[in-house]
């Protein structure tokens, strides 16, 4: 088997597959944790023994001493969230630090996210007459925006107390216009924004570093990283269900930009998949349940945001998203999450193909309208009616269920690595060519 030092991990649908315990699991056979996109609108739940960590920004391998945590450049960071999160995480007991001998790095290049982000962000998305995107109000994609314009603040900025200030009285003066002009909205403080800010980057300074050059150094020496995605790959900026998508490359192409790592260097590719389907906020979801199965997993799986809290929109898998994706992403491995929710379903529907003007197809839409003329074709398998949870192999899966799991890997085109059978880490199946290809 060809050996693979490094690996990108990813949801497959449109986030929320349970990556953070994913990655958490995984973490303990990679030395670097590598986060390459989104912001704090991304929420990683993790339980270990019962205790639960929620994490927007940093990266789930920080749970574990022996794992580095890397908040890549393509990343925007809220320096406020940040620091909130790393001082969680130190009252937990976890020994967060940054500089040499620390376990945590933000990259000098990440974009910064300021108050008038978040200011214009919740204007735009509650005007009269725009189209609801379902976003988060965190300031995500007014950041983004802005390094597109060339005229964001990097992290390495955002040290630099003059350029800091010069940037903020400058940005105010321009954001503080325009959404008073559009939307109404009352100005905000440069001079309080400043002196805020200014205290908030020394409290960051430790933990900044060229992260390209930490990562790149890193796998040069033989050492293991992880690439963590946020959201799913159907949220992609480019090849997600657009308008309701992020304002990143969510996809496996994200890790490159977002971490200075070049393609070469990447090695496999994991997503992660909900042995169902959920979304949250606006968008198309051919599969989407409306009848009481959705209030079943909704209840079963907990399906309301990490972030926001939001409940989640249920439907049944929907193969012809997944294999899009597989094939965006070149994935090779999926892990399947969220089996035990499934427990008490009588039958279970599959989509296996869309029909459009009474012909099957593949194809995925790129457009809206596209998606409205689509008809799911189900194939609908029997459920196993009996407790899946906290079952540690694969052979002591119900038969029903390991022929779901079968049916899942063949129609798909990616192997199945791990299935995650509760939300503790432990509650875990690993397939032994998965093992072997992860000890490699």
């Amino acid at each position: 088997m060809t050996q693979r030092k490094s690996a990108v991990i990813l949801g497959a649908q449109w986030g929320d597959e349970g990556k953070g315990k994913i990655v958490d699991v995984l973490s303990g056979h990679f030395d670097v944790v590598a986060r390459y996109a989104g912001g704090h609108n991304a929420g990683h739940t993790v339980i270990i023994s019962g205790k639960r960590f929620v994490l927007q920004l940093i990266p789930c391998g920080v749970l574990r001493p022996e794992c580095k945590g890397v908040i890549g450049n393509g990343v925007v960071l809220d320096p406020m969230a940040f620091l909130s999160e790393v001082k969680k995480l130190r009252e937990a007991g976890l020994p967060i630090e940054g500089g040499p001998g620390g376990q945590l790095f933000v990259s000098n290049r990440a974009q910064v996210i300021l108050p008038y982000h978040r200011m214009i962000e919740l204007a735009a998305e509650n005007a009269p007459g725009r189209t609801k995107i379902g976003t988060t109000s965190r300031g995500i994609g007014p950041a983004y925006e802005d390094k597109m314009h060339r005229n964001g603040l990097r992290v390495v900025d955002l040290l630099n107390p003059s350029l800091l200030r010069t940037h903020i009285n400058n940005a105010c003066h321009e954001k503080n216009t325009i959404a008073h002009a559009l939307f109404g909205t009352e100005p905000l403080d440069p001079k309080q924004m400043y002196e805020e800010y200014a205290r908030a980057a020394e409290q960051l300074a430790p933990f900044v570093t060229d992260t390209a050059v930490l990562l790149n150094d890193a796998i040069r020496a033989g050492q293991k990283v992880m690439f963590e995605g946020a959201q799913g790959a159907l949220l992609d900026i480019d090849h997600g269900t657009y308008p309701f998508v992020t304002s990143s490359s969510s996809t496996a192409g994200g890790a490159v930009t977002g971490t200075g790592v070049g393609p070469t260097r990447m090695g496999t590719v994991i997503g992660v998949t909900k042995a169902y389907v959920t979304r949250v906020g606006e968008g198309p979801f051919p599969t989407e349940i409306n009848d009481s199965s959705a209030e079943l997993l909704r209840a079963r799986g907990q399906e309301y945001g990490a972030v926001t809290g939001r409940p989640r929109r249920c439907g049944w898998l929907d193969l012809p998203l997944l294999r899009y994706s597989n094939m965006i992403n070149s994935t090779e491995w999926l892990v399947v999450t969220k089996m035990d929710v499934m427990d008490e379903c009588a039958e279970i529907p599959v989509c296996t193909h869309y029909k459009v003007d009474g012909k099957l197809t593949d194809t995925i839409p790129a457009d809206m309208r596209g998606f409205d003329l689509i008809e799911p074709v189900f194939t609908t398998l029997k459920g196993w009616s009996c407790s899946t949870e906290g079952v540690t192999e694969f052979e002591r899966l119900p038969l029903l269920a390991q022929e779901y799991l079968t049916f899942l890997e063949k129609e798909s085109g990616a192997r199945i690595g791990m299935v995650s059978t509760g939300p503790d880490r432990d509650q875990t199946i690993t397939l032994p060519a998965f093992a072997e290809t992860l000890s490699a």
